[in-house]
């Protein structure tokens, strides 16, 4: 069965567990490690820490307890969907073979699965959960599900309707813990350069920042890397600079007078509504939270209505 065929599978939006729905051993192949491979994509990194020199130790000991799952590959051998790490502490620990669950999953079926089992990790980086939801989000768009990232590259919108089916951002946030926002700005930061998200990663420039930044062009983004490699600081004012003059006719020359403080920083405008302008629309119980919520959600229908 080709891979294109499979594609068109229908998803149920269950958790990994329920997926599979197997709770011993029993049942699983024992599969040679040289018959398994990475899954296409595989946005989680497996790498040699302490916890996985720990687990090489348990393997030693006791054996893979938990099968890994894998799907046929067309061209031969079996496509890891769940158990990258406890395949390659296998190969660590002299194994030459583990017990695996092989499913008929469809590519979506298989990246949501993949995801479920990765995604709850203790230790996951920026860039492989922004890759991780990405992943999630488009394998639920082609089952139909509403997607509510924008076109626009100049915002992050929220266009949640609490009367209608839930948007792919909540529906995600629900299922692992985040809300609607972290999901959209996580994704976010795959149009960074990679250069860039490998400093997310480091912890050299905040989330909130690389946000931000991800929404300027590649050439801009290039002159910001260069400024940071070169030990300078960006500060959340310089980046909201670049995106307000971050044009088609920009120049670098531009960008370094932001970059090197030879601008005038951006004014932060506050605009203030009284008790009494506020309660002719919301009534006294309504919290500050709900009021800046509703106001923000009707801004940006206005502002889709053009």
């Amino acid at each position: 069965m080709s891979m294109r065929t499979r594609a068109g599978k229908k998803i149920s939006l269950t958790n990994y567990e329920e997926l599979l729905a197997v709770p011993t051993i029993e049942g699983a192949s024992d599969i040679p490690l040289d018959q398994l491979h990475e899954f296409k994509g595989h946005p989680f990194h497996v790498v040699d820490d302490e916890a996985m020199d720990e687990l090489v130790e348990s393997i030693k000991a006791k054996g893979v307890l938990s099968p890994a799952i894998a799907r046929k590959r067309p061209e031969g051998g079996f496509e890891l969907i769940s158990g990258h790490r406890r395949t390659h502490a296998a190969r660590r620990a002299g194994l030459d073979k583990i017990p695996v669950f092989v499913k008929d999953y469809s590519d979506d079926e298989a990246v949501c699965i993949m995801v479920d089992s990765n995604i709850q990790r203790e230790r996951i980086l920026p860039s492989e959960k922004a890759f991780a939801l990405k992943m999630k989000m488009d394998a639920m768009r082609h089952q139909g599900f509403r997607s509510d990232l924008t076109s626009d590259q100049n915002e992050l919108r929220s266009t949640s309707d609490q009367n209608g089916p839930k948007l792919m951002s909540n529906q995600i946030g629900m299922m692992y813990g985040m809300s609607s926002s972290q999901v959209k700005r996580y994704i976010r930061l795959i149009h960074l350069l990679p250069e860039l998200l490998s400093l997310v990663d480091q912890e050299k420039i905040k989330v909130t920042n690389a946000v931000e930044i991800s929404f300027l062009s590649v050439d801009v983004q290039k002159q910001v890397l260069a400024y940071i490699k070169n030990g300078h600081s960006l500060t959340k004012n310089k980046i909201m600079q670049l995106r307000n003059c971050d044009t088609d006719t920009t120049d670098s020359a531009e960008v370094d007078k932001i970059l090197h403080g030879q601008t005038k920083p951006v004014e932060i405008r506050q605009i203030v509504l009284t008790n009494r302008e506020l309660g002719k629309y919301f009534p006294n119980q309504v919290t500050e939270k709900e009021i800046k919520r509703q106001i923000i959600h009707l801004l940006d229908e206005w502002k889709a209505r053009g």
